[in-house]
């Protein structure tokens, strides 16, 4: 357990001092065991200035076992279903996925990114959008762009180019209240 919090620090303060680009990722409590996460959408991508929020959940066995991650902001993807859970080999433990203790959240938050930019529509969760990538690509990139314009614009508390933060002195009452009224602005 000290193990597991003492690596979670460490990476809190590698993703403050460098964080990896478009990505924003801090603690929701002391324990260290609950994550949010800010990814910007590539301006080459259907994405493009969508702000797209996350949930990483690390859990006890971390980081011998993957962190569970799902998008809590609506996105129209093959790879990602309705409920924002996503279909990538580094969430996933051999051999049907390729999870290693040497990942960390900022290789994982990079990875989703990454993904969003080249969805992966041989390893679909939903095959029809999977199936529209493939053979309707302007279709697919048009319902891509309103859902990002629909969800991923409209969210003023969300700022990634302000620094990481990655303490919990850091995060302040006015940020957690501002959270859950653009959730269910997004929801509707």
């Amino acid at each position: 357990m000290a193990q597991r919090l003492g690596r979670l620090k460490r990476e809190c303060q590698q993703l403050q001092q460098s964080p990896p680009a478009g990505v924003s990722c801090w603690p929701e409590g002391d324990k260290l065991d609950v994550f949010s996460a800010v990814i910007v959408g590539d301006e080459d991508t259907v994405y493009a200035g969508g702000m797209f929020k996350l949930e990483v959940e690390v859990p006890e066995r971390y980081p011998f076992l993957p962190p569970k991650v799902r998008f809590l902001t609506k996105i129209y993807h093959p790879n990602i279903d309705s409920a924002g859970r996503i279909c990538l080999d580094i969430l996933k433990l051999p051999p049907s996925g390729s999870w290693r203790p040497g990942h960390n959240l900022a290789s994982v938050l990079t990875s989703i990114r990454l993904l969003m930019a080249s969805p992966n529509p041989h390893d679909p969760l939903m095959t029809e959008i999977a199936e529209e990538y493939q053979l309707k690509k302007p279709q697919y990139e048009a319902t891509a762009k309103d859902w990002t314009f629909k969800y991923a614009k409209n969210t003023d508390e969300l700022k990634p180019e302000e620094s990481v933060q990655c303490s919990v002195e850091k995060r302040s009452a006015s940020q957690d209240s501002d959270d859950q009224p653009s959730e269910k602005k997004r929801k509707t």
